[in-house]
């Protein structure tokens, strides 16, 4: 197919992806179960709050379509957010509810559990991915990094955005031409498959579009119909796409309503993104991304280095060197490229196995028995032993307890203990409709940006002096009947409660260390002593 130009060479340049699944043990159909299988259960581990947006962009924006109550923060008063992802759990809101399904353990697990079926289809793809760029034996331990990895343990089954924009990324990828070698048989329709794919991930996150710029040039260079590609795919696909999300956006919002745009303004122009705070431009790179990638990292460096597929690496490089420029940054930004870093380290846990001989095949290394266990044992080890108790710490016990507040919370209402609750904590520290599934009055501390500089919201003002705020808001408030507060400002606030006629009821465990603030070791809840 003459139709690019020359590109970093493939692995197995004779063979398809058929034939690659054929010589390796495992089709798309049992990878996809093997996956399907361990992100579901992976889904139930995870019972920690890690980012508010998993909660408060995606299914708190859900609920109130699907149930017309839930609140709404100030970025969907300033049109910042597209609806297409809220839509999806909106829907299968929906559906619980006509099954009669909408009880408090499924609102709070059912999510994740939905998220864990995208999961699967992204580590599938990225398996796929692997197969045609680097063989069977690459993509087997591409998996194995991709499922063992911490931070995608811990964050790829949860509801943020970023997770299904990490999805369509992985499959993205797969159908660009760019992204493999001229060598390999592409089909006519992959390419605008990949560009539907990668309009998506720009509608539901406008930043993926750092990733794409990058897919996109690379492919305008390397394609010899760029005429084609420019003026009957790039633009009819992308508007078409676009087009659509604009027109449920219009319907959601009543106007219209340029997501895009008001988030390129909000995030790029007036760098409103670093009200939520600033780091220091190399943090992705000392910190950030190291902590992601963690144990793997030695064996994606070394994967990247032995493979020199710079195409890859270079979309790496390049989405961190971009988001770096940003002054406000967070793990989850940079989820997309984790999963490409951990082909690389397939790549190299593959050549532990492996011998090259002298004309470059690669080839199975002679067996060796003896008393020590070989490298590719002791890497297996290692990784396995750094990994699984971050994974499972990280989901099933730091920062714990606000999640498990809203369930007992949740519960108690069924009950109609619950009539009404203050959150007297920083704002969006726990779920809140969503999970609670009752519309009962409840209250929050609000941290809306504001439009001066160095105006202080609810929130700061709390944390700053908790009393002195609780006794100026108690003249105006109406009493719930539940107050829910982190112990660092429980003890201050202990005998103002129960002079108020409120007892503590509940206390749940929440962290051991602290991470942006005073340490919060707990959650407690008081209740009024009539409630």
């Amino acid at each position: 197919m003459r139709r690019r130009k020359n590109a970093s060479s493939n692995k197995h340049p004779n063979l398809s992806e058929e034939e690659e699944e054929n010589k390796f043990p495992y089709s798309s159909k049992n990878v996809l179960a093997i996956c399907l299988g361990f992100r579901m259960l992976n889904a139930l581990f995870i019972q920690t709050y890690f980012n508010p947006d998993e909660h408060w962009q995606a299914l708190e924006v859900a609920h109130r379509i699907a149930f017309r109550y839930g609140h709404l923060t100030w970025e969907w008063e300033k049109g910042i957010r597209s609806y297409l992802h809220p839509m999806v759990f909106a829907l299968f809101y929906k559906l619980l509810a006509l099954l009669g399904l909408d009880t408090p353990w499924f609102m709070m697990k059912a999510p994740r559990l939905l998220q864990s079926i995208f999961s699967a289809v992204g580590d599938l793809y990225l398996y796929k991915l692997s197969l045609v760029l680097f063989g069977g034996r690459v993509a087997k331990w591409a998996l194995f990094s991709q499922l063992a990895n911490w931070f995608m343990f811990f964050c790829f089954n949860r509801t943020l955005s970023n997770s299904l924009e990490t999805v369509i990324t992985l499959v993205g990828l797969y159908h660009w031409p760019s992204m493999k070698s001229s060598s390999n048989k592409v089909p006519s329709d992959s390419r605008k498959w990949g560009l539907a794919l990668a309009a998506l991930a720009c509608a539901i996150r406008p930043t993926s579009a750092i990733t794409w710029v990058y897919v996109g040039l690379l492919e305008l260079y390397l394609t010899h119909e760029r005429l084609r590609f420019i003026f009957l795919e790039l633009i009819p696909i992308g508007t078409a796409v676009l087009g659509l999300v604009c027109l449920l956006d219009r319907l959601m919002y009543g106007s219209w309503v340029l997501v895009p745009l008001n988030f390129l303004k909000f995030n790029f122009l007036s760098s409103g993104g670093d009200y939520y705070g600033t780091h220091k431009w190399h943090w992705y790179f000392t910190q950030g991304f190291s902590v992601m990638v963690f144990s793997f990292l030695p064996f994606c460096v070394a994967g990247i280095i032995k493979s020199r597929y710079w195409k890859l690496s270079g979309l790496i490089l390049w989405v961190l060197g971009l988001y770096s420029i940003l002054g406000h940054k967070e793990f989850r930004f940079v989820l997309p490229v984790l999963p490409i870093s951990l082909i690389f380290s397939g790549y190299s846990l593959a050549a532990l196995e492996e011998r090259g001989s002298p004309n470059g095949e690669i080839k199975r290394s002679s067996c060796i028995y003896n008393k020590w266990p070989s490298k590719k044992q002791l890497a297996i080890f290692f990784l396995l032993a750094t990994n699984i108790p971050m994974a499972l710490y990280m989901s099933l016990v730091h920062q714990r307890g606000t999640e498990d507040v809203m369930n007992y919370l949740s519960n108690e209402a069924v009950k109609e203990k619950v009539k009404s609750i203050l959150f007297l904590m920083p704002c969006h520290a726990t779920p809140y409709y969503s999970t609670l599934h009752r519309n009962l009055p409840m209250r929050f501390l609000d941290c809306s940006p504001s439009e001066e500089e160095g105006i202080r919201d609810e929130s700061d003002h709390f944390m700053m002096d908790p009393v002195g705020f609780a006794v100026d808001f108690t003249k105006n408030w109406s009493h719930p009947s539940h107050i829910v507060l982190f112990d660092s400002e429980e003890k201050q606030l202990r005998n103002f409660l129960v002079s108020h006629s409120f007892r503590e009821v509940r206390r749940f465990f929440h962290a051991h260390f602290k991470v942006d603030r005073d340490l919060q070791a707990s959650v407690v809840v008081y209740a009024m002593t009539d409630a």
